[in-house]
């Protein structure tokens, strides 16, 4: 009998923020949905009693998050020093618009964001390792991990991949216009939403590449 996941994340005082409540989301499909449409995440811990911030790559397998780095990366090496591993704190916020209010005040931007709280965890297990190195590269360009050498064993032992969980999870979003106070509705300021996106550009060919060799179909097909 399979187990059916929970629709949606369960709030703990960490996750439930002191302002603006209305904005988060607890929804399980929504938070994968703003984990899977980012490159980059940041991640937060703690080293020698002072708190560190790093970006790097990641990717989502169900209900996991993989990291990845040197084996001497100072995340990776705490990870596999620390019982029963490193306490971490790992964001990603997407901005969709620049909201321009009639008051600087309430100036504001429309995001995406998932804040994930937890212990990350050293990959020892070498098809586990593997799974994670895959989707980091499949993350970034889908199709790409089969389209390309995957990593030797020198390689893999240069390299340690992290495991976090979502257990305790939340997003918080804002979308729509300014919220000007009353009185400042007759100001003459010009007040709106500047949207923000981003895109892939056309693939540009190494300078190296066999002239023989065509752009895959899974690159054509992205931009």
């Amino acid at each position: 009998m399979e187990y059916a996941m929970p629709d949606a994340y369960e709030a703990t005082d960490r996750t439930v923020p002191t302002r603006a409540k209305e904005r988060a989301r607890y929804d399980r499909e929504q938070v994968h949905s703003i984990l899977d449409a980012a490159y980059v995440c940041h991640l937060g811990f703690v080293r020698d009693g002072a708190p560190v911030v790093l970006p790097t790559l990641f990717a989502r397998v169900d209900d996991h998050l993989y990291v990845h780095g040197s084996t001497g990366s100072r995340p990776l090496r705490m990870a596999g020093e620390a019982d029963p591993g490193l306490d971490v704190c790992l964001t990603v916020t997407h901005v969709d618009g620049l909201v321009l209010a009639r008051s600087a005040f309430h100036h504001s931007i429309n995001y995406r964001s998932v804040v994930v709280h937890g212990t990350a965890h050293q990959v020892t297990d070498a098809t586990e390792k593997r799974t994670a190195l895959d989707a980091l590269v499949d993350h970034v360009v889908p199709g790409r991990s089969a389209n390309s050498r995957p990593a030797n064993a020198k390689e893999l032992a240069a390299t340690a991949v992290l495991r976090l969980d979502l257990s305790e999870v939340s997003a918080k979003l804002r979308s729509g216009g300014p919220n000007d106070d009353p009185e400042d509705l007759s100001l003459p300021y010009w007040t709106g939403v500047i949207p923000v996106t981003s895109h892939r550009g056309t693939p540009i060919p190494a300078a190296d590449l066999d002239e023989s060799i065509e752009l895959p179909g899974y690159l054509a097909a992205q931009h």
